[in-house]
């Protein structure tokens, strides 16, 4: 099926996060798949440079890609999107946040008090514009 999974130069490979996929997703009927961190790092690295826009600008959901899926840091170019077009795919990493049910104390490098009070979890997801 053409479109799902795939991009193609005209259609870029969107990343994006929870608040970035919302904006995407203005119009149109879509196609929704969770997929694990090895499908997201297959996906991602199935794609050149040039075939991919970065839809958001969270630091921490960078190092996620890089470091914990194991990519090779590439400097995708940045878009704000507004819309999807017709059979173009977007890789969507979403944090799920739940509160603490400890709340430890450590002490930082600099010396400061911190305590834990959430818990930050991510997962992947594929969308794709079908109508």
């Amino acid at each position: 099926m053409k479109g799902v999974f795939q991009s193609m130069s005209s259609s870029p490979l969107l990343l994006l996060d929870n608040s970035a996929m919302m904006s995407v997703i203005n119009r149109g009927v879509f196609k929704c798949t969770d997929v694990t961190f090895e499908e997201a790092k297959a996906i991602l690295e199935m794609h050149d440079e040039d075939d991919v826009i970065q839809c958001f600008t969270n630091l921490d959901i960078q190092n996620i890609i890089f470091g914990y899926l194991g990519i090779e840091k590439r400097n995708f170019q940045y878009k704000h999107i507004r819309d999807m077009k017709v059979m173009q795919d977007g890789l969507v990493f979403k944090l799920y946040v739940t509160p603490s049910e400890t709340q430890p104390v450590i002490i930082t490098d600099k010396g400061n008090e911190a305590k834990k009070i959430q818990n930050i979890y991510v997962y992947c997801q594929m969308i794709s514009r079908i109508e």
